[in-house]
């Protein structure tokens, strides 16, 4: 492919991409003036909780996309404790499992059309303190508490045997700028301990080696 034909090609995915994004923003709008008059506080996105019980063993696109399944959706903040009180706590979930949380029209996944282009950032935790980080980066989620949310795709929680790993997916990991200032908020929001390092992974280069968590390419 050429030089032009790739600018055209970036064009066409740019221009798609916005259409998309007005669109979405209206439905938004529309659904958050239905929520107000029905009394209800409305959430700037709608989510989507996902669970995933892994199979240890090769990591498959089709296998992996059988074990995920969808447990509940919200977009109000009334709809969300319903939800979140539901939920089995991190300290009573099984290894390996794999809790997600994610905006509504975005799977939890490497290859779909919102995360192909993305990338994580990656913190590990030990099991006695995981549960009140994750509910902290829950809160900051649906709250909308983060810079540079629209950029933002999702988050999980991945329940190890002798660790908790948390990551923030996000849309574009070439963007640098972007990458870099989602790891200080995060830092800054979760105040992280001194001493705990995050780990930023392209999702392409999960798919290329088939993991998720091994040979991360950036550390702050």
């Amino acid at each position: 492919m050429d030089a032009s034909t790739e600018k055209r090609v970036e064009a066409e995915k740019n221009t798609s991409n916005n259409f998309q994004s007005e669109y979405d923003s209206s439905e938004d709008r529309e659904r958050q003036s239905r929520e107000l008059k029905a009394g209800l506080h409305p959430l700037k996105n709608k989510f989507v909780f996902w669970y995933t019980r892994r199979t240890p063993g090769v990591r498959t696109q089709t296998s992996y996309e059988d074990n995920i399944k969808q447990i509940m959706d919200f977009s109000t903040v009334e709809g969300f404790w319903v939800c979140y009180c539901h939920l089995a706590r991190p300290s009573s979930l099984p290894s390996p499992t794999d809790l997600h949380l994610f905006k509504q029209g975005i799977r939890p996944l490497w290859e779909d059309s919102a995360n192909c282009n993305g990338g994580k950032w990656i913190i590990r935790f030990k099991k006695a303190v995981s549960g009140r980080f994750w509910e902290d980066l829950v809160l900051a989620l649906v709250g909308d508490q983060l810079d540079y949310s629209d950029n933002i795709c999702g988050i999980v929680l991945s329940v190890r045997f002798n660790e908790d790993i948390l990551s923030v997916w996000n849309r574009n990991a070439s963007d640098n700028q972007v990458v870099m200032a989602l790891r200080d908020k995060i830092k800054r929001h979760l105040k992280l301990p001194h001493g705990y390092v995050m780990e930023y992974k392209p999702h392409d280069a999960s798919l290329r080696d088939n993991s998720s968590y091994r040979n991360t390419w950036l550390r702050g």
